[in-house]
């Protein structure tokens, strides 16, 4: 008789999926990779923007970055949860030898995966136009990237895990239009710092630009992360 295979080659092999799936999602792929970089050019380009102080390629590369996360960890993840509960792949994965904490944490993985990847695609587009992020600061930025990754996975799983499949489309959608023009993640905005997305973006620039540590953006995502992983822990359906 086999031996039953390991819960992390199990979890490995299906964040692989879930990244290869991803990529090949024409509309997802647009989202995380197209558009972020076509922001950063628009951004950089667009004088009419009061990007505040420093040259503009250094502010704008962190909040593109963050935008990234925001595009695969919510609103690409939201999408996905939300059409596999609908077609009931949640559940007959749940049911699998990969379990739910099995199933989530590979979601996990191939949320860090793909973000990995815009990183070094949007940080390669951001170099060729000059930017010179602060190197001390880059640490704390690694560490932003992987809180606001959680949190904002988690605002997907309690959105995609709640509503029907078709109201996340439109919601997810319609948020992240919402937060790329007036939450403060791409352009620093008044008023708005205790929102998510103006939370990852205010603690990138803080590291990239000034080599620092934003700690109340972090307190923000903490806090928000916390709370929607709670909700979706008691409301998360598997199945539609």
């Amino acid at each position: 008789m086999s031996a039953a295979t390991p819960a992390r080659q199990r979890v490995l092999a299906q964040a692989r999926y879930e990244t290869v799936t991803l990529l090949r999602n024409g509309e997802q792929l647009l989202v995380a990779l197209v558009l972020p970089v076509a922001v950063l050019i628009g951004v950089v380009h667009a004088t009419f923007l009061d990007l505040g102080p420093g040259r503009r390629v250094d502010v704008a590369v962190p909040g593109v970055l963050a935008l990234c996360v925001l595009s695969s960890a919510f609103t690409g993840q939201a999408i996905s949860t939300a059409f596999d509960r609908r077609y009931g792949v949640l559940r007959l994965l749940g049911a699998t030898p990969l379990g739910r904490g099995g199933l989530l944490a590979a979601k996990a993985v191939a949320v860090l995966a793909v973000v990995a990847l815009q990183v070094v695609v949007v940080g390669a587009v951001g170099l060729a136009m000059g930017w010179e992020p602060s190197l001390r600061g880059i640490p704390a930025a690694l560490l932003s990237l992987v809180l606001g990754s959680a949190t904002f996975a988690a605002l997907a799983l309690l959105l995609g895990g709640t509503v029907r499949a078709e109201g996340v489309l439109a919601l997810a959608n319609l948020l992240w239009v919402a937060m790329l023009t007036l939450g403060g993640v791409v352009i620093a905005a008044t008023g708005v710092w205790f929102l998510p997305s103006a939370a990852l973006g205010d603690a990138l620039r803080a590291s990239l630009v000034d080599g620092g540590v934003d700690w109340r953006a972090w307190a923000v995502l903490a806090a928000w992360g916390a709370v929607a992983a709670l909700l979706a822990r008691r409301w998360f359906r598997w199945d539609d």
